[in-house]
């Protein structure tokens, strides 16, 4: 499993666009499955549950 990997890249491996990888980045946010760690630039996701 990759734990360094973009958005652009996930899309690819999922087979979804990059602005649905994005939604669904957002939808898991809302309901607190993930967490920015950083800024925006250099900073990660933290999955957690």
């Amino acid at each position: 499993m990759n734990q360094s990997i973009s958005a652009r890249e996930l899309a690819v491996q999922v087979g979804i666009s990059h602005r649905k990888t994005q939604d669904n980045i957002q939808k898991l946010k809302e309901i607190g499955i993930l967490r920015r760690i950083g800024p925006a630039k250099g900073g990660h996701w933290e999955v957690l549950i």
